[in-house]
């Protein structure tokens, strides 16, 4: 068996971009030099670690075994050449962090971007995925911190509350919820939506509560980003689902009614989580640190 910490490095990146020309890139390797490299892997270990297709690659049963044990002992070299002093110019690294639509959006900009101006050598591969699918992730190793709804199962994973995350809707004025405090999911399922992307986290939230109550959001269209959907509530298109810390930023502007989600699953705790704090490099822990909220700051 005979392969580098390079080869390791070129391979997770290939994984986490798709593709072996975004990984040799990542990895600063021209591409006939990487796909050498992933040639010679795969014949050191005698068996294919990648799926090659149109769209990219993805790992083979192999591959994902290899991915697992790769990240592990990448880390803990990071945490060797800590140790022995190679970092006396500041951290140095890079973190996998997965987060839902609300916490990418709404409540990561400020404490993220903090820590990237304190922190100039680390560098967030910052990806948005449902909750649920960020758990499989972080248990295998995949990923190194997400930012989950604590309604899913956090069982074996490190968990401590990064924000509260509130969902409410949005009403055209003279729509015939407006004049209402609080509404229920399903009474909404009866009128025009407006949402975002399917493929968003909180898009693939809400048709999931659909699902579940036996129903299909009316969706007129899809749009990217809360602003946009809160312009065309303002306009009467439909109704619009989104944080409160979002909705605040429309509340009280003319042609805009805000209205609470009576729904147990809306009022969600967001939860910053990793497999163990004791197998994160001190860079990815430094981050963990940063989000966490501050004294006297809502979580």
């Amino acid at each position: 068996m005979h392969f580098d910490l390079t080869d390791l490095r070129l391979f997770l990146q290939t994984l986490d971009s798709g593709s072996i020309t975004a990984g040799a890139a990542r990895c600063h390797l021209a591409l006939a030099s990487a796909s050498a490299r992933m040639r010679g892997l795969e014949a050191s270990l005698g068996t294919p670690l990648l799926l090659r297709g149109r769209r990219g690659v993805r790992p083979t049963a192999a591959g994902q075994a290899l991915a697992y044990h790769a990240r592990s002992l990448l880390q803990h070299v990071d945490r060797m050449e800590e140790d022995l002093g190679d970092y006396a110019s500041g951290f140095k690294g890079r973190v996998r962090l997965l987060c839902n639509t609300a916490a990418v959006t709404e409540h990561l900009p400020e404490p993220l971007g903090a820590f990237l101006r304190v922190h100039p050598n680390i560098d967030v591969d910052l990806q948005e995925q449902p909750s649920h699918r960020i758990l499989p992730e972080l248990r295998e190793g995949t990923a190194d911190v997400g930012i989950v709804s604590d309604a899913v199962d956090l069982s074996g994973l490190h968990a401590t509350p990064f924000r509260r995350d509130r969902l409410v809707l949005l009403a055209p004025r003279g729509h015939a919820l407006a004049r209402r405090a609080r509404v229920r999911y399903t009474e909404t399922l009866d009128h025009d939506h407006i949402g975002l992307p399917a493929s968003t986290a909180l898009g693939v939230y809400l048709d999931d509560q659909a699902a579940r109550a036996g129903r299909r959001a009316r969706t007129r269209v899809r749009v990217q980003g809360f602003d946009a959907v809160a312009r065309l509530v303002a306009q009467g298109a439909g109704l619009g689902i989104m944080p409160e810390a979002a909705a605040r930023r429309w509340a009280g502007r003319a042609g805009i009614r805000l209205l609470i989600l009576d729904e147990p699953w809306a009022d969600r705790q967001l939860m910053l989580c990793v497999r163990t704090m004791e197998g994160l490099p001190n860079y990815a822990r430094a981050l963990i640190q940063a989000l966490q909220p501050q004294a006297g700051e809502p979580s």
